[in-house]
């Protein structure tokens, strides 16, 4: 009786004043602080040849592998023969990048639509037996499918289910670390996320209760993951059954008063009701010193997901069809500030392209004339009705750089992240010099003869690297596509090419305290496919660079991305914007799929990563409606500026 006479006084008018005084001058939280897509099957490297076995060019020349493997291969898709070491990937099939996807592009539709009718696939068709590539394809289509029936199927249809996934498991069972929100600047709350750690006490809905409303309780946070938190009902001590993961910055989640200021009823769950008679002197004791929420932290949360951009805003984007352009697109709609982008010419508002409103990768209208980029002259005479442009001042600033005196010049060499295989740091030349300090940079040994697939990088980029870095850094270089003189040798290189490397001081040497460390948890864009958000992890640093692996996947998707980089997020963030999240691989999953295949069943469904699957009649409709089945192009590089310091050697 006496428990039920202290939830009384949570119903007495007469005595919620008292009940509610205890929060009377707690303390608050401070609220300052300071893949690219293989196409590759697996196959067996060569079996090794005597080291002093000489390996016969094309041209006659004769050469010996260093490590005495087999020393040649031939591109599966151009018939190019080279130095197996030099082709892309591990399975040395193709020579280049373009290669390897101009091979998949060209065989891909004939090969799904073959499986769905069940007919085996062809022998230039085999290249799709590669579970992750599937994978994809049927994430892209079933996405496409999503977003055009999204009213009818907003729970039942979705690409990837994420209903058997859950980051607070993920997190629990494998003891994993998640980045902090301090890390991301750009996402909501990255630059006000305070002093939240663990013990810090909210109030939540008390879901241990029998009440017809709803009520609140008190809990602890016990660990934090991102937005994602590990709660624990006060009351509870190291009892941890009733322990459950929410987003702190949800709806629900308030600072500890706000049940005062709000009305509504404290009370204690259901399964320790019992342990105290006097539940007021029990959370007095307990929050007596304790840390709480900012008062002003919802309406906070609030403020930093309003996004300048709208939808009808005008752009200019990079081509995705051809790196050394921009076009004209039309903000689609924004999605926790990722902007769907509709090239302006198409018709069926399909052609479209996914990055972040702080990408470097868009730019106000008029830019590329401005700096001299080469630019794609829109069909449309005139702007649509309701389509306006963006205002220069909401896109991303660049530092601005003084390009007087010792510059960047034509033919210079430096290293480069290649934005058509983002796993990779390639030996690349200064192909034309920009205003405003921009570049376009082309991957030796790879470029197009029209330079169709030169990309622009601004000087300061941290997407672009000073002669060495690579070896310094101990990262693999990849040399020129046909570059036979191996290991490459950069000193050898510049003297054969008569070329010179870019002024070491001419990089951007700028490392901020980015609070990343090897083995956090993340969510990031797979910017080989822009639309798509994955569950990640950062397998290495490098200065301000990092390598971010998708949970799951080959190491052959990782993409190498800067600290700063808005297309990285904190754990919680797809939930916290409605945006899909995709989990990781399955392996049990892919292992299933495999030996279906081999049983030469039909493919009747599409299974993405041990998800939710798509029926044959959705993908099929998407493979016969679509040109474009993966993002091709994409960039990782975030302007930034800042001090100058030091390249200096660090450790993996």
């Amino acid at each position: 009786m006496e428990n039920t006479k202290d939830l009384n006084i949570l119903h007495n008018p007469k005595e919620k004043a008292d009940w509610f005084g205890m929060f009377d001058g707690y303390d608050s939280c401070s609220e300052d602080t300071s893949s690219s897509s293989s196409s590759e099957e697996s196959e067996e490297e060569a079996a090794p040849l005597p080291a002093n076995l000489p390996i016969i060019k094309n041209n006659g020349q004769v050469y010996t592998y260093p490590d005495g493997k087999s020393g040649m291969a031939t591109c599966e898709m151009c018939g190019m023969v080279g130095v197996r070491d030099a082709f892309y990937s591990k399975t040395k099939r193709f020579c280049s990048v373009s290669c390897s996807r101009s091979y998949s592009s060209n065989s891909k539709k004939a090969s799904i639509l073959a499986r769905l009718q069940g007919k085996p696939p062809t022998k230039k068709a085999k290249v799709l037996q590669k579970q992750p590539l599937v994978a994809k394809l049927a994430a892209y289509a079933q996405y496409q499918a999503t977003l055009q029936n999204q009213a009818k199927t907003k729970a039942g249809n979705s690409a990837i289910s994420v209903e058997g996934f859950s980051w607070g498991n993920y997190i629990n069972s494998n003891s994993f670390i998640a980045a902090p929100v301090a890390c991301f600047k750009h996402a909501p709350m990255g630059t006000c996320w305070g002093d939240i750690s663990e013990n810090v006490r909210i109030e939540v809905p008390n879901t241990d209760c029998s009440l017809p409303t709803k009520v609140f309780w008190i809990a602890g946070i016990i660990k934090l993951a991102g937005y994602n938190a590990l709660l624990r009902y006060e009351g509870f001590e190291n009892d941890s059954s009733l322990d459950f993961w929410c987003n702190i910055c949800g709806s629900d989640i308030h600072p500890v008063g706000w049940c005062a200021a709000s009305g509504k009823p404290l009370v204690p769950p259901r399964t320790v009701q019992h342990k105290y008679t006097n539940w007021k002197a029990f959370l007095v004791k307990r929050l007596t010193g304790a840390k709480t929420l900012p008062p002003d932290f919802p309406q906070k949360v609030s403020e930093s997901m309003q996004y300048p951009f709208k939808p009808c805003m005008r752009v200019e984007v990079v081509d995705k069809r051809h790196l050394c352009r921009t076009r004209v697109a039309v903000v689609e709609s924004v999605i926790g500030g990722r902007l769907r982008l509709v090239y302006e010419e198409s018709e069926d508002r399909t052609d479209d392209f996914w990055c972040h409103m702080h990408s470097p990768l868009i730019h106000h209208i008029g830019w590329s004339r401005s700096i001299g980029h080469r630019f794609k002259r829109s069909d449309i005479t005139k702007k649509q009705d309701g389509h306006f442009d963006t205002p220069p001042h909401l896109f991303a600033k660049v530092k601005e750089v003084d390009q007087s005196g010792e510059w960047f010049k034509e033919g210079m060499k430096l290293e480069a992240i290649d934005p058509l295989n983002l796993s990779t740091i390639c030996v690349a030349t200064i192909r034309k010099v920009l205003a405003d300090g921009f570049l376009m940079i082309g991957i030796d040994g790879s470029e197009a003869a029209d330079g169709s697939d030169w990309f622009c990088y601004h000087a300061t980029s941290p997407s672009i690297f000073p002669v060495g870095f690579c070896e310094i850094n101990m990262i693999e270089l990849t040399p020129p596509r046909g570059y036979t003189k191996l290991p490459f040798k950069w000193f050898d290189y510049l003297r054969e090419t008569g070329s010179i490397a870019a002024p070491v001081k001419l990089f951007n040497k700028d490392v901020p305290n980015h609070g990343f460390r090897v083995g956090m948890k993340l969510e990031a864009v797979d910017l080989m496919e822009p639309r798509l958000i994955c569950v990640a992890t950062v397998t290495r640093i490098i200065h301000r660079l990092l390598r971010i692996h998708f949970d799951g996947w080959e190491e052959e998707y990782d993409q190498w991305v800067d600290c700063e980089s808005p297309d990285l997020y904190p754990v919680g963030w797809c939930q916290l914007t409605g945006y899909q999240l995709q989990p990781p691989a399955s392996q049990s999953s892919r292992e299933s799929q495999s030996a279906s295949s081999k049983q030469k069943k039909k493919a009747k469904s599409q299974q993405y990563k041990g998800h939710k699957k798509m029926t044959a009649s959705q993908l099929k409709e998407e493979l016969l409606d679509g040109e474009e089945y993966s993002f091709l192009h994409g960039a990782s590089d975030q302007e930034s500026n800042g001090s100058a310091t030091v390249y200096i050697k660090q450790e993996p």
